[in-house]
Parts: structure tokens; sequence; C-alpha cells
């Protein structure tokens, strides 16, 4: 990845994107991340000689093959973010002073670090490089302060996790 692109991917939480402008970037980030998936697998089935290094050869209809996948891939990666990406409502009892150092636990505990601390809202990213770039760079998990607990947002599959981490975790200390 360039400086310039690596440096941009890092500090975008200073730019205030429109959700729609949100959603584009995710859309073709997907469609490169998809693209090089499939460019990887067929690298692996070239160099393990089960397949010919030849596109007409490779798909069945050669070269006009290609325009097909890519606007399968375009079709998926524009569909993609609206299942990837989830704001959920966790419910957490007590006052923000009181549990804040647990979430921050919690998080930090699942290799997240506190990014920001705006008020009662949270923002972390995640530690590890590798599974930042495994994530393309949408790692950001937000806590946006609400009554009865916070509104996470962030990928669904780590949203969902961590809410549920969370919750029981303040259960048990309830308890």
């Amino acid at each position: 990845m360039s400086p310039f692109l690596l440096k941009f991917v890092s500090h975008q939480k200073k730019f205030k994107m429109s959700p729609a402008a949100k959603y584009a970037i995710r859309a073709i980030k997907y469609f490169f991340y998809f693209t090089f998936l499939l460019a990887l697998f067929l690298t692996v089935l070239v160099l393990a000689g089960v397949v010919e290094g030849n596109i007409e050869t490779m798909f069945r209809g050669g070269y006009r093959s290609l325009l097909s996948i890519a606007l399968m891939f375009i079709c998926v990666s524009s569909v993609y973010p609206i299942f990837g990406f989830v704001r959920k409502s966790a419910i957490v009892p007590g006052e923000y002073r009181d549990i804040r150092d647990g979430i921050v636990d919690a998080m930090e505990s699942r290799g997240y670090v506190l990014e920001t601390e705006e008020g009662e809202n949270l923002s972390f990213r995640l530690k590890s490089t590798l599974n930042k770039i495994s994530r393309m760079y949408e790692d950001r998990i937000t806590f946006t302060r609400e009554l009865g607990g916070f509104s996470v947002e962030g990928l669904r599959k780590d949203a969902i996790r961590i809410i549920y981490g969370i919750e029981s975790r303040f259960r048990k200390d309830e308890e």
C-alpha cells in the first residue's frame, strides 16, 4: 500500500464522511479485495499445475469471462457493506464513570486499543496490523452512549461478539 494511502486510511477518523461516502469506499475496497482473492486463488492453481496459465483455457469464455466475473464482483461488493456492517445496542447499566474502565479492559482483552474518547463516546481500533489489513482497515468499533447502554457500530461479526462479551461481563459484575 502506498504511504499516502496508508496515512489517509489510518487518519480516516479526522475526516467526517457522509454515510454514502463510507458506503462507496467500503464497496470499492471489497471489489478490490474479491479481485485480489481470485487472483491469489488462480495463482495457486497455476503454480500447483492444476490449470494452465492461459486465460483462454482457464475460463470457458476466455477473456470475455473476466468481464462477467468483474460484473459479479461489482454486484456482490456493492451489496456487501449492507450486511457486513451493523449498528446495534448493547445494554450496559450504570453510570459512565463506573463502566468505562470495564469496557476499555474488555476491548483491550480482544486486541483493541482506545482511539478516541469524546464525552461518553468511545472509539477503538485493532492493535495488530495484520488484523487491520485483513479487515481492510475497517476495524473501528465505536461506542455511542445512549439510554441504558451504548450503540455499537462496526463490522457485524466483531460488533456482535463484542456486544455479547460486554453484556455478559457486566451481568456477571452485577450478580
